[in-house]
């Protein structure tokens, strides 16, 4: 379990194919900064992007870790697939402070940046939703963007989805991938958990929908 707040900038440094074909995954080798493996052992899972990875190796005095990502995983995340900043998460342990929300590290579709500009002294960051995820996204409602928790502030619904605005401020900008957003790019989104198991209570209250 993960809460959606980041503690370290990772980048990917080199992406190895474990395969020939596209049925194989990749090998992934991340960058850390200074320290930030310092209590991380092998097995370990370390979110990338809101997306939960166990670590298959360390290498303490490069600060480097490297992970395995499935054809699957590949095929259902966005920004994994080569070098590039990342956001990571370690797992979160019992006592630890739930900042953001619970976070499963389990992508549940990929969204698309549609505007991205300030707002005073904040930022306006708008993401179009698959349709399938827009029953799970409310006002004032948790979402992840790239394993971040953030706090929806407007839902618009349409033919192609569902438009969600976020503000954001200084401070995620500057500790997170997020400043570096513009329109079009893919980011990776996880619904809140307590949604996902209303709609499964609601659906077999009424089979029929």
């Amino acid at each position: 379990m993960f809460t959606g707040i980041i503690s370290g900038l990772g980048r990917i440094v080199q992406v190895d194919a474990l395969g020939a074909d596209a049925a194989h995954g990749k090998r992934l080798t991340i960058e850390v900064p200074p320290g930030y493996l310092d209590d991380v052992q092998l097995g370990d899972s370390i979110a990338l992007n809101g997306a939960c990875m166990t670590a298959t190796s360390l290498a303490q005095a490069e600060r480097r870790f490297t992970i395995d990502i499935s054809a699957e995983s590949l095929a259902r995340t966005a920004g994994l697939d080569q070098p590039g900043p990342v956001n990571l998460e370690k797992a979160m342990r019992p006592n630890d402070r739930l900042g953001g929300h619970m976070v499963s590290g389990h992508v549940d579709g990929i969204g698309t940046v549609t505007h991205f500009a300030p707002v005073g002294e904040s930022w306006d960051l708008r993401v179009l939703a698959p349709p399938a995820l827009a029953r799970f996204v409310a006002y004032k409602g948790s979402i992840t963007v790239d394993g971040v928790s953030l706090t929806v502030n407007r839902v618009a619904d349409g033919p192609d989805g569902c438009e969600l605005s976020i503000n954001l401020i200084p401070h995620t900008l500057e500790h997170t991938t997020l400043g570096k957003l513009e329109a079009g790019r893919r980011v990776n989104l996880e619904i809140d958990l307590i949604a996902r198991y209303v709609e499964r209570m609601l659906s077999l209250d009424n089979p029929r929908g």
